[in-house]
C-alpha cells in the first residue's frame, strides 16, 4: 500500500488520504513523452490515459467517438417504425421522466422531430400523483389523443403491464432506456436499452439522452434523402447541450463517447443558442463559459425542482421554448422551486440523520420517516452516502405505502439489488442502475426490505477498508495559482469516471472564515510564506470539517479539495473547493 498523502491516516472526517498515482514516474514519463507539464502528465496517468490515448482524451471529437448508430439493439426496428409514421403522418407521442436525463431526451426527441415537420406530443408523468415509470392511463391519453407511436424516454425497460396493455389497445411503443434490464424484454415495438441483456454495443454507460442521440442520429440517416432546400437536413450538433446536460447530470461516466457528448455539449451551451439553458444560466448568476460544475450544480437542480416539488413538465417545457419571455419566466419559476426544495431537503436531512442516530453499522444506510417530500429522498440519499462512505436507502412514508431512492458508492450495484427485490415480491415497484434506483414498498414491509438489501449488498462491502480520498498530490498555497488551475482544466470536463483532480494543500491557516447561506463557510487562507489563497467548504457548517476550520485559531492544517478559478470582479483568482481537513503529525485537537 502506497504511504498516504501527507501521512494522513485518518483525516477529520475519517478517511485515508490515498495517492491516485502509485509510481510518479509513470506520471513524468507521459508528461515529457507528450510535452505536457507535468501536474497534467501526473492527473492524466493516474486516470489510467496511456500515451496513445492521450490526444484524444484531452481534446475528445466526437466524430471519432460516434459509433454506428445501429450497433444498439432494437434501434433500426425503431428508425423503420418512426420513418413509417413520418411519412404516413401518424402523430408521435413522447413520454419521458421527470428528472434532467428524462427532460432533456424528451427536449431532444421533440426538437429533432419538429424540425423534420413531425412535432410529438409530450408527456411528462407527475411525481407525486403518478410516481415514477410508465403509466397504462398516460399512454391510453396518449393514444386517445391521436397518437399511433410512442417513445419512452428514461424509463419503460420494466414495464411490463403498461406496455403490453398499449400493444393490445394497437399502440407501438418504443422505449428509449438505459437502466437495468432483466432478461424478460418488455412487450414493445423496439426496446433500446445498451443494458438489456443481449445487447453487444458496449455503450452501457450511456444516459437516456445519449440513447435518444443515437435513436436520432439513427433516424436522420434514413431521412436523409427526403430531406430539400425547403426542409433542410437538421444539424444535430446544435442540441448536443441537451445530451451534456442530461449526461452529467445524470452521472454517467464521461469516458469515451460520454466525454465527447460534455466536450462539445459544454461549446454548443457557452453559444446560448437554447433559450432556455440560456435563461436558466443568467437566473443561476454564472458569469463564465459553464462547466461540469455548473451543468451539475447549478443548471440541472433547477431543472429538476419542477420534478421534486412543483410541476414535472416544466423542465420540458423550459428545454424546448422559442419564446425568450416565457424562458426568462420559467427559469424563474424553476429557481423559487429550486430554493423551496433546498429548505425540504435540509428538513429531511436532518430527520435522516436523528432516525440514524450514531453512524449505521450495517452495510448499507436505511432511513425512513412519515411525510418526508419523495421528492428530495435522492438528495438526501446522496447526502448520507457522502457521509458514511456506504450505499444509502431513503424512504418516504405515505399512508400504507413508501417511495424512495437509493444511491451507491462505486463497486456496489443498488439498481440490480432493487430489481432483485421485486422480484422476490419485497417490492411493489422498483428498478434503476448501478449508482442508483428509485422503489416503492408497502408501509409493512420496509423492515423486510432493509433486511433484504443488507443480505444482498453485504458481501459486495465485505472487507472494505475504511473511507479513503484520492489526491493527485501536494501543494503550497503559494502553488495554488490561476495557472495551475488553468492546467488542470485541460484533463476536463470532470466527473463520474473522470475524477476532478483533488490535491492537498499543505500547513494553510485559516486567516478568515465566515458563513454563508447558513450552511457554507468562505475562508481566507495564508501560509509561512506569505501565499494567500480564497476556499470555500460547502455544507459544512455543524460538520466536524465546518467545526474545525472556525476554531483552527491560526493553527496549520493540511486541506483537501479542487483548485478551481473564481471570476471574481472581472479578474480570474484561484479558489480552494475545501472537502477534508487533517491535523498536521504533532497537532493536537
Amino acid at each position: 500500500m502506497s504511504a498516504a498523502v501527507l501521512g494522513v491516516e485518518r483525516s477529520l472526517t475519517g478517511r485515508r488520504w490515498r495517492p491516485r498515482l502509485a509510481d510518479d514516474r509513470a506520471g513524468l514519463a507521459l508528461a515529457q513523452r507528450l510535452a505536457l507539464p507535468e501536474i497534467v502528465g501526473r492527473v492524466l496517468a493516474a486516470r489510467g490515459v496511456s500515451a496513445e490515448a492521450a490526444q484524444g482524451f484531452l481534446a475528445p471529437r466526437l466524430r471519432q467517438a460516434l459509433p454506428d448508430p445501429s450497433c444498439l439493439q432494437d434501434l433500426d426496428r425503431a428508425v423503420a417504425r418512426l420513418v413509417r409514421a413520418i411519412e404516413g403522418g401518424e402523430r408521435i407521442a413522447v413520454f419521458a421522466d421527470y428528472d434532467v436525463d428524462g427532460a432533456t431526451g424528451a427536449a431532444l426527441l421533440y426538437r429533432y422531430l419538429a424540425a423534420i415537420g413531425a412535432p410529438p406530443l409530450l408527456y411528462i408523468p407527475d411525481r407525486l400523483t403518478e410516481g415514477y415509470g410508465v403509466g397504462g392511463e398516460a399512454l391510453a391519453a396518449l393514444q386517445s389523443r391521436g397518437a399511433g407511436v410512442a417513445i419512452t424516454v428514461d424509463c419503460g425497460i420494466t414495464a411490463f403491464k403498461p406496455l403490453a396493455a398499449a400493444r393490445a389497445r394497437g399502440l407501438d411503443v418504443i422505449v428509449v432506456d438505459h437502466h437495468v434490464a432483466e432478461p424478460r424484454l418488455p412487450e414493445a415495438c423496439a426496446v433500446i436499452d445498451p443494458n438489456r441483456l443481449d445487447d453487444t454495443s458496449g455503450l452501457g454507460g450511456l444516459s437516456a439522452v445519449g440513447v435518444a442521440f443515437l435513436l436520432a442520429v439513427g433516424l436522420n440517416r434514413s431521412l436523409r434523402g427526403r430531406f430539400s432546400a425547403t426542409r433542410p437536413e437538421p444539424d444535430l450538433r446544435r442540441w448536443l447541450d441537451l445530451v451534456c446536460l442530461g449526461t452529467v447530470c445524470d452521472l454517467a461516466p464521461l469516458t469515451g463517447l460520454n466525454r465527447a457528448f460534455v466536450a462539445q455539449g459544454l461549446k454548443v451551451m457557452a453559444r446560448r443558442g437554447n433559450l432556455g439553458i440560456a435563461a436558466l444560466i443568467d437566473v443561476a448568476g454564472v458569469r463564465e463559459a459553464p462547466g461540469t460544475y455548473h451543468v451539475g450544480f447549478l443548471l440541472g437542480p433547477r431543472i429538476n425542482a419542477g420534478g421534486r416539488v412543483g410541476d414535472s413538465a416544466l423542465g420540458v417545457r423550459l428545454l424546448t421554448t422559442e419564446d425568450a419571455a416565457e424562458a426568462a419566466a420559467l427559469a424563474a419559476r424553476l429557481d423559487a422551486l429550486n430554493r423551496e426544495r433546498q429548505a425540504i431537503e435540509a428538513m429531511v436531512e436532518r430527520a435522516a440523520l436523528e432516525a440514524l442516530g450514531a453512524a449505521p453499522d450495517g452495510p448499507v444506510v436505511f432511513a425512513a420517516g412519515a411525510g418526508w417530500h419523495p421528492g428530495v429522498v435522492g438528495i438526501v440519499a446522496a447526502r448520507l452516502v457522502e457521509r458514511f462512505a456506504r450505499p444509502a436507502f431513503v424512504l418516504g412514508i405515505d399512508g400504507d405505502e413508501a417511495r424512495g431512492s437509493a444511491r451507491s458508492v462505486p463497486g456496489v450495484d443498488v439498481g440490480s439489488a432493487v430489481i432483485a427485490a421485486r422480484q422476490a415480491g419485497v417490492l411493489e415497484a422498483g428498478g434503476g442502475h448501478p449508482a442508483a434506483a428509485g422503489l416503492t414498498v408497502r408501509r409493512d414491509r420496509i423492515a423486510a426490505l432493509e433486511a433484504f438489501l443488507t443480505e444482498r449488498l453485504g458481501p459486495a462491502l465485505a472487507g472494505r477498508t475504511s473511507p479513503q480520498l484520492g489526491l493527485d498530490g501536494a501543494i503550497r498555497i503559494t502553488a495554488a495559482t490561476p495557472e495551475l488551475a488553468e492546467r488542470l482544466a485541460r484533463v476536463g470536463p470532470f466527473g463520474m469516471g473522470n475524477a476532478e483532480p483533488r490535491f492537498a494543500v499543505a500547513d494553510a491557516r485559516i486567516a478568515y472564515a465566515d458563513v454563508v447561506a447558513d450552511r457554507h463557510l468562505r475562508l481566507r487562507l495564508v501560509d509561512e510564506a506569505g501565499g494567500r489563497l480564497e476556499a470555500m467548504a460547502f455544507r459544512s457548517v455543524d460538520t466536524e470539517l465546518g467545526r474545525a476550520l472556525m476554531t483552527a485559531a491560526g493553527r496549520p492544517l493540511h486541506l483537501a479539495g479542487h483548485l478551481r478559478i473564481d471570476h471574481f470582479r472581472g479578474r480570474e483568482r484561484a479558489r480552494l473547493m475545501v472537502e477534508d481537513a487533517a491535523r498536521p503529525a504533532g497537532e493536537k485537537p
